[in-house]
């Protein structure tokens, strides 16, 4: 069954190199971001930050701490994705807040925040523990960004390959409130989509009956 979502997820692909004579619409771009935005996370906690670069000059300073890669200078839009630290501790009030969003009586809050505590009792005991949940949190957020775009037809790029603490230095981050987890470029592709390469279907998938 082919539809439009099937041929956005078909669109989207690595885009090694964008065209940098393209820019992103302003209400294009918001729209890429609230798909970031409106995304699902454990506990509804929302745990990540997204930084919108367009400064050219910075977008350079941050192109060699990238291994050199030409998509952090070539986008329109590049997307630094945070992961959040303190906002999941408990004792920071965040997460009993969040909870609180919706309507429930006290005992039953104070039941969530109980069972908040007590399940990430072990993630929560330091800050590289922490990192390494909220950033798997905020992959869904990059993947449906990276989706949204493909489906407008705009291109992205995931980059991991950063030198996580020069990028921190370079954004004047608080990482103890929040951490790089991802880069994410968004423009134009200039050159053809290169072919999809993925295992079979029936190599991934097992049903279980």
């Amino acid at each position: 069954m082919t539809n439009d979502f099937t041929k956005a997820i078909d669109f989207r692909h690595a885009c090694k190199l964008f065209d940098e004579t393209k820019k992103i619409p302003a209400e294009q771009m918001r729209y890429i971001l609230e798909a970031g935005v409106k995304s699902p996370s454990s506990f509804g906690m929302e745990a990540w930050k997204f930084l919108v670069i367009t400064n050219q000059e910075l977008k350079e300073k941050l192109r060699v701490l990238c291994w050199n890669q030409p998509q952090i200078t070539s986008c329109s839009h590049l997307v630094v994705v945070l992961a959040g630290i303190e906002s999941v501790k408990v004792e920071s009030g965040v997460p009993r807040a969040r909870l609180a969003r919706r309507e429930m009586t006290k005992e039953k809050l104070d039941g969530y925040v109980e069972l908040y505590t007590g399940h990430m009792s072990n993630t929560l005991s330091n800050d590289d523990s922490i990192y390494a949940w909220t950033a798997k949190q905020s992959y869904i957020a990059s993947a449906n960004m990276m989706t949204a775009g493909a489906f407008i037809g705009i291109d992205s790029c995931p980059i991991e390959g950063f030198e996580k603490d020069k990028v921190e230095e370079i954004l004047n981050l608080d990482t103890s409130k929040f951490q790089v987890a991802m880069l994410l470029p968004f423009g134009y592709r200039i050159n053809e989509q290169s072919t999809m390469l993925r295992l079979p279907f029936n190599e991934v998938v097992e049903l279980i009956s």
